[in-house]
This record gives structure tokens, C-alpha cells and sequence, in this order.
């Protein structure tokens, strides 16, 4: 099957918006994820609260594919990577030979997120607060800032289709800032009616880029509920 993205203007420079909820920078080979919360799972599970134990792989699974399908130099996870302070303790050793294998021959930078603050080297790759490649600052947190790409947030919207109601994660972007869908198999999502985004974007004149089925549906927020 033919996976259809969307191309997204960020201060001026052009990506493409995968219908994976990755972002991908064609010029610098840059593929960029957000917010894989790595092990919710096994965090919650912990609480008490059983979930089936298959989000890791899942996630890793899909992050697999959006490799293969752009074959970046270079992979940006916006922060949020995992779940909670102790959950790349918890990876399998399956599961940190499949991370290892996506890192292998790229650069790898791992930004750091509230529910990931501290992570560890042996994950490979290198941590951050933030990075700037040119005109663009990715962040996990966003602050509203001309140039920002960020994640955090985990934006969703909800439109009518054929008299029905659907709410699907989504890029929410303005042209001059854009914050990214989350991409982990158990993340949830906020509207991007909340105040949240108000703060970010200032008005209802953003788009929201929906991930459908088989493509990416760009839908005015204002029309979103």
C-alpha cells in the first residue's frame, strides 16, 4: 500500500508530513517523532492498571517502517521517548536490539522530555534539551516561537465526515511554528480546541493536518471541534 503524506511549511522550509505521525527534511535527511512514551505499558501495569503488554513493539514496529520508507542520516525523538524516568530499564532484550538496529549507521538525538528527563548513554545516540538546524528549534515543550517544531502536546482533532464524528491524532501548524501528533502506540491525545493550543498559536488560524487512513487530511482548526 502507497502511504500518502502531506507537505507542511515550517519558516519556509518544506517537509513532509508522514501519515505515521513523523515528520521527514528531504534537504538535511532528517526524520523527526515525537512522544513514543516507550513502555507505558509496563508503567502502568505497575499501577495496577492492566494494558495488553505490546506497545513497545508496536511503536518500535511503526518507527521501523517510517525508517525504511525515508532512510534518514539522522533521527530527532522529540522528548516523551519513554514513559516514565525507569522505563528503558524495563526495554526487553529484543526490544533493545531493535532500537539499536534503527540507530545503526544514523545519527541519533534523543531530546529530553518532562516524563524522560534523565536518560541514560547506553541507549545510544545522544541527548539533548533542544537543537536548531538552521531556521527551526525542535523542543519537546512547545513555547510558541517562530520557528518551533515540538511535540508534548499530542494534538488531535475531532471533524464530522458523512454525518459521523472522527477524532484522529494530527500536526497542528501555522507556517511559522508546528506541534507534532504523538507517535507512541498507547499515547493519548488533547484537542487542539484546548487552551493549550491557544497559548501556541494565538487564533484559530492554524491548520490541523489529520492522520486518516491512507492520508493525511488538512482541515482549518476553526472547523474542528
Amino acid at each position: 500500500m502507497t502511504v500518502a503524506g502531506a507537505t507542511l511549511v515550517v519558516a519556509g522550509v518544506t517537509l513532509v508530513a508522514d501519515l505515521s505521525g513523523a515528520l521527514f527534511w528531504e534537504e538535511q535527511g532528517l526524520l523527526v517523532v515525537s512522544d513514543l512514551h516507550l513502555e507505558k505499558g509496563s508503567s502502568f501495569a505497575r499501577r495496577g492498571v492492566l494494558l495488553p503488554p505490546f506497545d513497545t513493539v508496536a511503536t518500535l514496529g511503526r518507527l521501523a517502517a517510517v525508517i525504511a520508507r525515508h532512510d534518514p542520516r539522522m533521527v530527532i525523538a522529540l522528548g516523551d521517548s519513554f514513559h516514565d524516568r525507569t522505563a528503558h530499564d524495563r526495554l526487553s532484550a529484543t526490544d533493545r536490539e531493535a532500537l539499536a538496529a534503527l540507530q545503526a549507521r544514523r545519527d541519533w538525538i534523543w531530546i529530553s522530555g518532562n516524563h524522560d528527563p534523565a536518560l541514560p548513554s547506553d541507549l545510544g545516540g545522544v541527548v539533548a534539551e533542544e537543537v536548531a538546524i538552521g531556521p527551526i528549534m525542535f523542543r519537546h515543550e512547545p513555547s510558541g516561537a517562530p520557528g518551533e517544531i515540538a511535540g508534548h502536546l499530542h494534538p488531535k482533532a475531532r471533524v464530522s465526515t458523512r454525518g459521523r464524528s472522527m477524532e484522529r491524532r494530527c500536526f497542528a501548524c501555522d507556517g511559522e511554528r508546528a506541534v507534532m501528533p504523538a507517535f507512541g502506540a498507547y499515547a493519548g491525545g488533547l484537542s487542539i480546541r484546548d487552551a493549550a493550543f491557544a497559548r501556541i498559536f494565538q487564533s484559530l488560524g492554524f491548520m490541523a493536518h489529520v492522520l486518516g487512513d491512507v492520508r493525511l487530511h488538512t482541515i482549518a482548526a476553526s472547523r474542528c471541534y
